[in-house]
């Protein structure tokens, strides 16, 4: 736990004067989430106030850093505390919160018949021990982003596995102007976001369904390998690439520095703005994989569950409902350019002419999987996080830094 209480009390402060405010007798439903960029969950607020007025959503916008919010939610809920109704979550979130007892159940009103009409991944990634937790609302997954002119000039095709990958960078760069590949590299959840692809996408898994830790499996040694021989043997990613996150990728691609990047969906329309040098000339498709097998994304994402402290469950799902309803997605994704979870959205006209990319992004997310879903996960990524780091700086081999990873996660996944 990462205790914040100089920057989380003042927004709690906040949220507890706002349930002392005025109601006019409305049954008060209140969330936590980010800034609200591009106003689009007011406006479906808006519309739900207009359908159901004897209700009154209350949506604190707090910090835009992802941890503190979720240390505001856990603080909230250590204290027993019904300060917020519905828990809008960061798919990684959930297991703890889930395991802690923090989140109620929501199997007897989200029905499977409800859920086939979601992605997959966003399903799989909103359950917990055979239990769903959340109602996924924003979608998200790791893809790769390509210069579509260049291969086209050379008569490349875009890659499809990593052996594909490293021959069409090392023709097709020219460093330090150009660079084949950049990534995630610094010693973040972004790394291990990017190493995940790449072992799923090698037949492999970190941690299995009953616990087991596979993190040392040969099907992860060569996916590592793969990543430090893109910096240290095949030098198609730059040495910088150790202190990138998302941003510094995006800028080295969107300069028109990089023939390839991993990265997430919000760089599309980035890339695609007026004065973009590479506008018009980006393709995306799935991260690539290992020869004979799938890839596969690391799934990302937000959703709504309900607190096991709530005492208003009902009124907080009849918001919930409407929230991830088609039309509030549709909004959602016109406002404020949210990634919708319902599989219809990405055939609806008005999105696809908006965003023509959303076939091949529609690709990209039915392979996505969430990360392990266990409540130890954000300990075995720290952990993951520094052995990765010390493979790609050539500190470790890759045999040596996954076989270290291995031996402190085992222990940390029994407590």
């Amino acid at each position: 736990m990462r205790w914040r209480p100089a920057v989380l009390l003042p927004f709690l402060l906040a949220a507890c004067a706002k349930s002392d405010a005025p109601s006019s007798g409305k049954t008060v439903v209140r969330f936590l989430a980010g800034p609200d960029v591009g106003g689009g969950a007011k406006e479906v607020i808006a519309e739900f106030h207009q359908l159901h007025p004897e209700l009154l959503i209350e949506m604190v916008e707090g910090p835009a850093g992802t941890g503190t919010r979720e240390d505001m939610y856990s603080t909230s809920f250590m204290g027993g505390e019904s300060t917020y109704d519905i828990v809008y979550m960061d798919v990684v979130w959930m297991p703890k919160f889930a395991h802690q007892g923090w989140l109620r159940p929501l199997d007897d009103k989200f029905t499977p018949e409800m859920q086939a009409q979601f992605l997959p991944g966003d399903i799989a990634g909103s359950r917990y021990e055979g239990k769903t937790y959340r109602v996924p609302v924003q979608s998200d997954g790791g893809l790769l982003y390509y210069r579509k002119d260049l291969l086209e000039a050379a008569g490349i095709a875009p890659p499809n596995t990593w052996a594909e990958l490293a021959a069409a960078a090392k023709k097709l760069q020219n460093p330090p102007e150009v660079w084949g590949f950049v990534f995630q590299g610094k010693q973040y959840e972004g790394l291990v976001c990017d190493f995940l692809e790449l072992v799923w996408g090698n037949g492999g898994t970190l941690i299995d369904e009953h616990g087991g830790v596979h993190v040392d499996d040969p099907a992860a040694v060569e996916a590592l390998t793969w990543l430090v021989d893109a910096v240290r043997k095949d030098k198609i990613s730059p040495d910088g690439v150790l202190t990138f996150q998302e941003e510094e990728a995006r800028h080295m691609f969107q300069e028109g520095r990089a023939v390839f990047m991993r990265n997430w969906p919000y760089a599309w329309n980035l890339a695609q703005q007026d004065g973009s040098p590479v506008k018009g000339k980006v393709g995306i498709r799935p991260m690539v994989h290992g020869s004979g097998r799938s890839p596969a994304a690391t799934l990302g994402g937000w959703g709504y569950g309900i607190s096991s402290f709530s005492k208003n469950p009902e009124a907080a799902w009849t918001f919930i409902e409407f929230a991830s309803s088609r039309e509030a997605q549709k909004v959602a994704y016109m406002k404020s350019g949210i990634i919708p979870t319902r599989k219809a959205l990405f055939d609806d006209p008005d999105i696809v002419s908006k965003s023509p990319h959303y076939k091949e992004l529609r690709e990209v997310l039915e392979t996505a999987k969430p990360r392990p879903v266990h409540p130890q996960w954000a300990r075995v990524s720290d952990i993951l996080q520094v052995h990765l780091s010390a493979a790609l700086s050539g500190q470790k081999t890759p045999e040596a830094a996954l076989k270290a990873a291995a031996d402190e996660i085992r222990p940390a996944m029994a407590r």
